[in-house]
């Protein structure tokens, strides 16, 4: 071989090597990881990563083809929601998706360089995000925007149920309590006393809620975190005691609760996978803005509303079980 075709030929070599390296880079299977308390969106027919599966497949990304995701669920237990998050971020996935603040607070210990989507509380508002619009670390989400619900939840209970004259602020311990603030100001406004308790079990959830009930005029709020204890027991204590409750989420309405007022979780959740195929295809975090609600769905269960006993002239009057309308930004 002459000295020129070598040449010719390595250079030819080395030219087509960064094409292949590129095309087994983009065709490699991308690692995904999901955590939080227990498997959940607000929808009925599956978990969240069932559901992040489902908005992944729509973007391109199909499991078992170029995607692996990897879902674990802490169930409440910190210790084992840390154990957890250190089993993920130790396989090295491209982006978490965390669903609630432990989760978020544990994998936030273990890594400060992969990316993070969080379904989470106001990220800004507890101090983990300091410019939503440029997000500064690896962290990024979907605020559930709890805060500035809180008055809203209890102007809405006060006006279905307006013999209410105390409320029981059912709340859990790791709970950030964002809302609480403006529970307490409209409380005072509508001259509503607010009883406080908080529960880690669901034995001490029923024990509080058997309390507070052998007086009248009383009316249930309780947590967002109060869904890990399952909604069907939460629903049928505030049934059972003759509670009029508001709920975070419309899961709880269709599952038989009195009403609900929130964001759309499923809505959420196309965020959060927009946001994970972005991340996937080389966005930064700081491309990606923390994004707050603008909607709000209020949905109330007339059958629930007929066995718990709200005042009649307050009820809605529509025909059905369950009405629901979305709402502007409280």
């Amino acid at each position: 071989m002459r000295r020129r075709d070598f040449i010719t030929l390595l250079g030819g070599a080395a030219a087509a090597w960064p094409l292949a390296a590129r095309a087994q880079q983009s065709d490699r299977v991308r690692r995904v990881a999901v955590l939080g308390d227990e498997p959940w969106t607000g929808r009925r027919d599956g978990d969240s990563s069932e559901a992040l599966r489902d908005e992944l497949k729509k973007l391109g990304w199909t499991e078992g083809g170029n995607l692996r995701l990897d879902a674990r669920f802490g169930g409440g237990d910190s210790n084992r929601m840390r154990g957890y998050a250190a089993e993920l971020v130790k396989l090295a996935p491209d982006v978490i998706l965390v669903t609630s603040g432990a989760s978020r607070d544990a994998v936030r210990q273990e890594t400060k360089t992969i990316p993070i989507v969080a379904l989470t509380g106001d990220l800004n508002q507890i101090g983990v995000v300091h410019n939503v619009a440029r997000p500064e670390g690896n962290i990024t989400g979907f605020v559930l925007a709890f805060g500035s619900l809180g008055g809203r939840w209890l102007d809405l209970l006060k006006e279905a149920a307006p013999n209410i004259t105390r409320i029981l602020s059912l709340r859990r311990q790791d709970a950030s309590g964002s809302y609480i603030p403006y529970v307490e100001v409209a409380a005072h406004t509508l001259r509503v006393k607010v009883e406080t308790a908080t529960v880690s079990t669901a034995s001490e959830i029923e024990a509080a809620i058997k309390g507070f009930s052998t007086e009248l005029n009383g009316g249930l709020l309780p947590d967002p975190g109060m869904l890990l204890f399952g909604s069907h027991a939460l629903i049928r204590m505030a049934e059972q005691y003759r509670l009029p409750a508001i709920y975070p989420a419309s899961s709880y309405a269709a599952d038989g609760g009195l009403m609900s007022y929130g964001s759309d979780p499923i809505e959420r959740l196309r965020g959060a996978a927009s946001y994970i195929d972005r991340i996937l295809r080389g966005a930064k975090i700081a491309d990606l803005p923390v994004q707050y609600p603008t909607r709000f769905r209020l949905v109330i269960n007339l059958k629930a509303a007929k066995a718990i006993g709200p005042t009649d002239a307050h009820r809605p009057r529509r025909r059905g079980d369950r009405i629901s309308r979305d709402c502007c930004a409280a």
